[in-house]
């Protein structure tokens, strides 16, 4: 149980440095060239919508 709650507790804190740091970062214009963000949070949260309505669609057709 302390395994399965580390993991979950790693995943969560690496998530959540990624987006501080990207969020604390000022984004690369034109004329500047500077470190791209971690993460493309659009991209992730078209992703997890996804994902998150086809386990809907899934839970609804298994339990009928």
């Amino acid at each position: 149980m302390r395994l399965l709650l580390g993991v979950i507790l790693g995943v969560l804190l690496t998530i959540g440095g990624a987006y501080v740091y990207d969020s604390t970062h000022e984004r690369p214009t034109a004329t500047t060239v500077a470190q791209r963000p971690l993460v493309n949070w659009d991209v992730v949260h078209t992703k997890w919508n996804g994902l998150t309505t086809r386990a809907h669609a899934e839970w609804a057709r298994i339990t009928g």
